[in-house]
């Protein structure tokens, strides 16, 4: 009687943990090559991947590795047009599938990275306003606003020092030098 009630308990157990395990997604080891980071628990881990999702930031990590092996092949068929088709191939067929795969690698660290960054309350908070329209809206906004920010910065430091060294030269002129 005694046993199974201890079977019970721990069946109960298990039962009732399911569903936080189910959603806590293990946290994969981080490569040695990237910089360590707070640990995290699994739900921290999982919350904070999810967060780095919505916000489209892993979709940041996409365009590295074509551009890296574009990059690449130019290199090496420069120089050895005659690889061009065997190459695009290779490089097609086998080095883009087998390194997109490690996107995640990144994914995971920004994941670590919010994580340490966030309270769990926080991360919460974070995640359900993504999951808003207005959250939505405001990922989907970023590309164009960003464009809009670095086009607005290029045109402000350029006009910033053209005002610069317009100054340095009048209070070099009142020191009697000539710019």
């Amino acid at each position: 009687m005694k046993l199974n009630l201890i079977i019970g308990a721990a069946a109960l157990a298990l039962v009732a943990g399911a569903p936080a395990a189910a959603l806590a997604q293990a946290q994969p080891k981080a490569p040695a090559y990237l910089p360590s980071t707070a640990p995290a628990s699994d739900a921290k881990f999982t919350q904070a991947r999810e967060l780095v999702q919505l916000a489209g930031i892993d979709r940041g990590f996409q365009g590295f590795v074509p551009e890296m092996l574009r990059e690449l092949n130019g290199n090496l068929t420069r120089t050895r047009p005659e690889l061009l088709a065997d190459m695009n191939v290779v490089m097609n067929e086998t080095i883009v599938p087998e390194f997109m795969k490690r996107t995640g690698e990144m994914t995971d660290q920004a994941a670590r990275i919010v994580a340490a960054s966030m309270t769990d309350d926080e991360l919460k908070q974070t995640v359900v306003f993504l999951k808003t329209p207005a959250g939505k809206k405001y990922v989907d906004m970023q590309p164009q606003v960003m464009n809009g920010v670095i086009s607005s910065l290029d045109a402000w430091n350029r006009q910033l020092a053209v005002e610069m060294m317009d100054r340095v030269r009048a209070e070099m002129k009142k020191k009697g030098h000539d710019l």
